[in-house]
């Protein structure tokens, strides 16, 4: 297999192993093999190494000495540390962007209506796709650079997933409780910054 030149081959690497850990192909606790990578991905392993080196950043994988590198053991409590700071984010995001979306509502419709469809048939890929989508959205709409990284930093998409398909943490209906959110904006909710931060809280899962 080899990797498409879409974005930058470190990248390509780590979206393969995020890929194969929130599918079970690495399960939690097992051994991830870097030379082994290397080679079902027809590159060498420093950028095998590097994709590796932002996993463990991110807390979903660990390496120890004489023992490689392994999927982290990752527990409701783990998973449920990054809401806090994601919330706090997303609270300034929302309040920064309130203007802008009270506007123009258009960016964060699409994600809304695909959210409906993937909930019809109960797709947990769909809905994390564009739960995520949404938020992302919200936050590039507050216009600041700075909280976009940090936002993109705490590798949202996969602590989404790893939450719904690890231990089963669900919503109502994703698709209401965006649109809801869509509403809000559109009205110039002056609450607009606890509903978001209650919503995101709302979303974590429970240990």
């Amino acid at each position: 297999m080899t990797v498409p030149v879409i974005h930058s081959l470190r990248e390509q690497i780590r979206e393969h192993i995020v890929e194969g850990i929130v599918s079970g192909r690495w399960k939690p606790g097992e051994r991830i093999v870097e030379r082994r990578i290397a080679v079902e991905l027809e590159v060498s392993q420093t950028p095998v190494r590097e994709a590796l080196r932002e996993l463990e950043t991110l807390r979903l994988i660990e390496s120890a000495p004489n023992k490689g590198v392994r999927v982290r053991n990752l527990t409701a409590a783990d998973l449920e540390e990054s809401y806090p700071v994601r919330a706090g984010l997303e609270q300034i995001a929302a309040e920064l962007a309130v203007d802008r979306l009270a506007a123009d509502v258009s960016v964060l419709e699409p994600p809304v209506a695909a959210l409906y469809a993937a909930d019809r048939v109960a797709d947990s890929a769909a809905q994390v796709r564009h739960t995520v989508a949404f938020h992302r959205e919200l936050v590039r709409a507050a216009g600041n650079s700075v909280l976009l990284h940090t936002w993109e930093s705490l590798g949202i998409e996969v602590f989404t997933a790893l939450s719904i398909r690890w231990l089963g943490t669900v919503q109502k209906s994703y698709a209401e409780e965006h649109e809801a959110l869509v509403e809000a904006f559109r009205r110039r909710d002056p609450q607009i910054g606890p509903l978001v931060k209650d919503h995101v809280l709302g979303c974590a899962p429970r240990a």
